[in-house]
């Protein structure tokens, strides 16, 4: 306690300080004045409850509190009234002392709600980043063995059956004699595959799966799948086609004269359709590894098969060549403009931004190349010899890398493709989720009891503004 502190409550004991207990009722009144008060208390509980709490749960933690700062401040009035006067006959002092305890008390009652209020705010922020969280809670227990498992024995249960039926509704169902049909999430498969056959035979052909304790499998390495982390637009749960309407031209503005007639002029439009094209996958498992193998099958089967469509998806984003059934991807696509190249490289890249910025193209862009082009670039040196930083020869713009952009372009397919743009304008549309046929009556798996996994997703790509992108091959 600082000294001036102290001086004033000897000023407030000065025509007491025979008496003890009063000295130890004004240090616990000024500890009391010290603590935290609020000058709006209703604001201040309304930004302890939850934003997304349900309106009758906010209502019960607002009411708690308030009743709560009301009932504490009942009592510390009361305290005041003790605590002014001189001196305190005994029962006074024994109520003093109780009411002291009563604030404390409820002091921690107040600390617990506001404690609970905001425990039950970052937990509905936390929900709230997968976008549908009623829908994200269901599948966090979800396995895409056990799905598969289940419908192939007839018994699907649980939280599989259920997210299953959810997924089918309105659809037709394509079980029949060919196989059987099963709806697996997108948001569970994509980002993740490749084709392969699974057995469990040779170890290399999937017996190092099968084991008593199991290490997690180590991934192999994969293409680096960037378009959707380059900021593509990404629409789910489409039906139907899709029609995307643009402004192509806008009217114009003029000056007149006094009596002059304004020049007329009008607006223009255009729209770019996507429907849904079918990218598949074929997957063998054989009876041994369905049966036998730990949980790592559910890491085989999410990362493989799962990135075996996002991998056509997103090579078709940057490919595609249109034709029937296949989308048309950026470097096919009309209008898309095809830039200089120079000697020196980030003129190359000078020309790429001035393509976009002449055409009033605004916000962030960026760079997509392949390997072959960054180790061309990081070997680039000044006239000094030194190695020229990566971002002066990209104007500080952001850059990523892959192997699906192609590096066979040009007349002697030796060209790589160095692309530009506002990744927002690319469309990336889902209209189904991943729907699994299992086949267990294919000649090649019949005769041991395997199974083959066909994969189905419905999606398409469009560039909705194609003067977002400009492209020159290196």
């Amino acid at each position: 306690m600082r000294p001036c502190q102290r001086a004033n409550i000897d000023k407030q004991l000065s025509g007491a300080r025979d008496s003890k207990n009063h000295r130890t009722r004004a240090v616990r009144w000024y500890h009391f004045r010290r603590k935290r008060q609020t000058t709006d208390h209703t604001t201040r509980l309304m930004n302890l409850v939850p934003d997304r709490l349900s309106t009758s749960l906010k209502e019960q933690t607002m009411k708690k509190l308030i009743e709560l700062r009301e009932k504490r401040a009942a009592k510390l009035t009361e305290m005041r009234a003790l605590h002014a006067k001189d001196k305190l006959e005994t029962n006074e002092e024994q109520r003093f002392k109780a009411l002291e305890s009563d604030v404390t008390e409820i002091d921690g009652q107040i600390a617990r709600e506001e404690r609970m209020a905001a425990f039950e705010r970052e937990e509905q922020r936390a929900e709230s980043v997968s976008g549908d969280n009623a829908f994200s809670r269901e599948l966090r227990g979800y396995s895409v063995a056990n799905a598969i498992n289940g419908a192939l024995t007839g018994r699907l249960t649980g939280r599989e059956a259920e997210v299953d039926q959810e997924l089918k509704r309105g659809r037709e169902s394509r079980s029949g004699a060919s196989g059987i049909h099963l709806a697996i999430p997108s948001e569970i498969l994509l980002g993740m595959a490749e084709q392969r056959s699974q057995t469990v035979g040779s170890n290399a052909a999937g017996g190092y799966t099968v084991a008593t304790n199991l290490a997690a499998v180590a991934d192999r390495f994969r293409p680096a799948l960037k378009v959707e982390g380059m900021g593509a637009t990404v629409l789910r749960g489409l039906t139907g086609f899709l029609d995307l309407p643009n402004l192509a031209t806008s009217g114009t503005a003029s000056w007149v004269g006094e009596d002059g007639n304004a020049t007329r002029s009008s607006a223009s439009f255009e729209k770019v359709s996507m429907a849904p094209k079918t990218v598949t996958g074929e997957y063998r498992l054989s009876r041994r590894l369905m049966l036998q193998s730990s949980a790592a099958i559910e890491d085989i089967l999410r990362r493989d098969l799962g990135f075996l469509l996002a991998q056509g998806l997103d090579l078709a984003a940057i490919t595609g060549t249109g034709t029937a059934p296949e989308p048309l991807g950026l470097l096919s696509t009309p209008g898309i403009a095809k830039v200089t190249t120079d000697t020196d490289f980030s003129d190359t890249t000078a020309n790429l931004i001035a393509e976009l910025e002449l055409d009033d193209v605004t916000g962030t862009a960026a760079f997509l190349t392949n390997p072959t082009v960054m180790k061309a670039v990081r070997k680039m040196k000044d006239d000094d010899g030194h190695v020229m930083p990566v971002g002066e020869l990209f104007h500080n713009g952001r850059v990523e890398t892959s192997t699906q952009v192609p590096a066979t372009l040009g007349a002697n397919n030796d060209k790589s493709a160095l692309i530009y743009g506002q990744w927002g304008e690319l469309y990336l549309g889902y209209w189904s989720a991943v729907d699994i046929l299992i086949n267990p009556y294919h000649p090649d798996v019949a005769s041991n009891g395997g199974a083959l996994l066909h994969a189905f997703l419905d999606a398409d790509v469009a560039a909705r503004h194609p003067k977002a992108f400009a492209y020159a091959e290196i």
